[in-house]
């Protein structure tokens, strides 16, 4: 079991994704009432080298050697990857290793900082979120590092858009039914989408169990409307089970990592790691029975997360 890269796991955006954890668990400029990670329990605005660029890279290379091959090598994980303050050597690094894309998945409160967007700009996608379109959404939905901004955080990703406009950018726009999801909140993000000017817009929903029991789902048929009124560059972001693609050498280990970083359906360890759903659910009640994981249910589904 690597203790920086997991997966490949399933995702909703990027299909198959080779996860790459760059901080410790939850250190996070944000605390967001819908995290699937849990509170975070290291809120800083400190950016710092906090792991060798050199562990990383020989820890994902490790991962490459075997399968099932990822469709994108993502700096997302545990905590927020911007923090790492040499993210951008790590980057390079990984370009230099494979031709598999790279991308960072960020909630973008950093973007202010040039430094930060030299940086994302290596990447070859770059996700960032916005779930808030004032202040008092912002404060109350990512419960933020004293001093952080719904302005600031628009500056940067508006920033970023400006000075690399080659770079695809892919806006999650995050919304919880009852707290953001009114017409004027439609009207607002309209505004606020303009002045990024995103390749996607990409509309997700809490799917998975999240810090707070108050961050509730958006029903599949509003997300829907919702994109259709955004225009061609929106889509919803299906919940997706990908098909058992080959051999693999995943170990109850393995099972264990994943459910760390996210909490997942036996469908989705199955698809996660390559194996057949009935392997998956022999690792799960070991796992369970070692009182490891434990399961929450969500949606009607049950999910399974470590303790």
């Amino acid at each position: 079991m690597s203790e920086h890269v997991f997966g490949p796991v399933p995702s909703r955006r990027l299909g198959r994704s080779l996860g790459v954890d760059l901080v410790p668990f939850k250190t996070c400029s944000f605390d967001c009432l819908y995290c699937q990670l849990g509170c975070t329990t290291d809120k800083t605005l400190e950016r710092r080298p906090y792991i060798p660029v050199r562990e990383v890279v020989d820890q994902v290379a490790a991962a490459l050697a075997g399968e099932p091959q990822p469709d994108y090598v993502t700096l997302s994980g545990s905590g927020e990857p911007t923090l790492h303050a040499a993210m951008g050597e790590v980057v390079a690094a990984l370009k230099g290793l494979t031709t598999i894309p790279v991308a960072v998945l960020t909630n973008g409160s950093l973007m202010w900082n040039e430094d930060v967007r030299q940086a994302c700009a290596q990447a070859d996608l770059v996700l960032p979120t916005l779930a808030a379109r004032d202040e008092a959404g912002f404060q109350r939905i990512h419960r933020p590092c004293p001093g952080l901004t719904l302005r600031q955080h628009m500056r940067g990703l508006v920033a970023f858009r400006r000075e690399y406009p080659t770079v695809p950018m892919w806006l999650e726009l995050f919304l919880l039914e009852g707290l953001n999801t009114s017409e004027e909140d439609r009207r607002a993000f309209a505004d606020l989408i303009d002045q990024i000017r995103p390749d996607r817009v990409q509309l997700n929903t809490s799917v998975r169990p999240t810090a707070e029991p108050d961050a509730s789902a958006v029903p599949m048929e509003k997300l829907q409307r919702w994109a259709d009124v955004l225009g061609p560059e929106a889509e919803v972001i299906a919940d997706i089970a990908l098909a058992h693609r080959g051999p693999s050498s995943a170990t109850e280990s393995d099972v264990l990592a994943l459910c760390r970083r996210r909490p997942c359906t036996l469908e989705q360890i199955a698809a996660a790691l390559s194996v057949h759903r009935n392997e998956a659910a022999k690792y799960v009640a070991a796992l369970r029975a070692a009182n490891s994981i434990q399961a929450r249910r969500k949606g009607g589904q049950e999910y399974y997360h470590s303790r």
